[in-house]
């Protein structure tokens, strides 16, 4: 890795639901990342930052909440989004969370972290794949799902359990996500991006 500096990861945090799941699959997943030597992992949560549901127009001024997400976001390498399956979808505040930006977005990988029923979230997938390339976004290939998340719990509570497949499949999803976090800062950092009229 260039200069052994750490990549900075976003994990975003997409449902913003009372009740929802998505706070114990990120605080798997972050700790599985955190576990790697060459990560820097920053949580956003979108029920805490709360962004404007109505975007402003090109001559207003941003949101607060919106200049301060930004500012995290144009500094990551990378982004894992943690998304629930929503009638063959993802989360309409992850959408917001997505349309209010787009520089930010721009020649940095991005990889998911899907929950659901039967498909684990995989049309929830499919769709981001096609906002992200619109972004400019490069979404890697390895995802992890989580089919029936609900019978993932261990015995003693914890979920989840030690031999759930997405233990497997988180290590090959960080390693091409890293590879490409890395391959992509080094371009930045060569020429900066130049992406098409959004």
């Amino acid at each position: 890795m260039s200069g052994n500096a750490k990549l900075r990861l976003v994990v975003i945090i997409g449902s913003t639901r009372r009740g929802r799941f998505g706070p114990t699959v990120a605080e798997w997943f972050t700790g599985r990342a955190g576990r790697r030597g060459d990560l820097e992992v920053d949580v956003v949560d979108l029920a805490v930052t709360r962004l404007p549901e109505v975007l402003t127009d090109v001559d207003e001024e941003l949101p607060v909440s919106v200049r301060e997400l930004g500012f995290r976001l144009a500094a990551a390498d990378a982004f894992v989004v943690v998304t629930p399956e929503y009638n063959h979808s993802f989360p309409a505040p992850l959408k917001t969370a997505l349309d209010w930006f787009y520089e930010e977005w721009a020649a940095k990988p991005v990889a998911f972290v899907a929950y659901g029923r039967e498909s684990g979230g995989l049309h929830a997938v499919s769709q981001l794949r096609l906002v992200f390339a619109e972004l400019n976004a490069t979404a890697i290939r390895a995802a992890v799902t989580l089919p029936d998340y609900w019978d993932l719990f261990a015995a003693d509570g914890s979920w989840p359990k030690p031999s759930a497949a997405c233990h497997t499949m988180v290590k090959t999803m960080l390693d091409q996500l890293t590879w490409w976090a890395c391959a992509l800062r080094e371009a930045r950092a060569r020429q900066p991006y130049f992406g098409s009229e959004n």
